[in-house]
């Protein structure tokens, strides 16, 4: 009988190493839990000249990306923002300018109060073209704001109750 060799902790390293090597890197016989995944999400093996391997343009990709992200009415809004004076003619777009956006009202600042009576006026026609050209920027309606007047009500120098009376001699 041959003496039993004495059991050194450097073998067992090494067939430990040599086992995770096999287990990570795959064996000739075998495939590992990964490389299983791998070929079954590949499906069909990839042709040079199948479909979907065309190329695609760059407006379809930034198109695809904006849908993807939920950005197409965002990027409507600022659209129309920037259009107005296409929207209004170049006349009505002098004295007024669109403000913001908020719950699908748009607000449109005006120079005067006769021209925010005009846009009123207008907005039959003006909502209705808003509508036809920017789809998805879900304007429903449209408000317009005379010039801002100052007021007493609010502010650094206002006072709780009746307030000074003789404020102007």
């Amino acid at each position: 009988m041959t003496p039993a060799r004495p059991r050194n902790d450097d073998d067992n390293e090494a067939q430990r190493v040599y086992l995770r090597f096999r287990r990570v890197f795959g064996d000739a016989t075998s495939r590992s839990r990964d490389g299983r995944r791998r070929i079954a999400r590949a499906g069909a093996p990839s042709q040079p000249f199948g479909n979907g391997r065309d190329p695609k343009g760059i407006a379809d990709v930034i198109l695809g990306v904006t849908t993807e992200l939920g950005w197409n009415s965002t990027l409507a809004q600022s659209d129309l923002m920037t259009a107005w004076p296409e929207m209004v003619g170049q006349e009505l777009a002098e004295h007024s300018i669109p403000v913001g956006i908020e719950d699908g009202t748009l607000t449109v600042q005006c120079d005067s109060t006769a021209w925010a009576t005009q846009l009123r006026l207008m907005r039959a026609q003006v909502t209705t073209s808003i509508m036809a050209t920017y789809p998805e920027a879900g304007i429903q309606s449209m408000r317009f704001l005379g010039p801002n007047a100052p007021t007493w009500k609010r502010g650094p120098r206002s006072v709780p109750g009746r307030g000074p009376r003789d404020t102007y001699g």
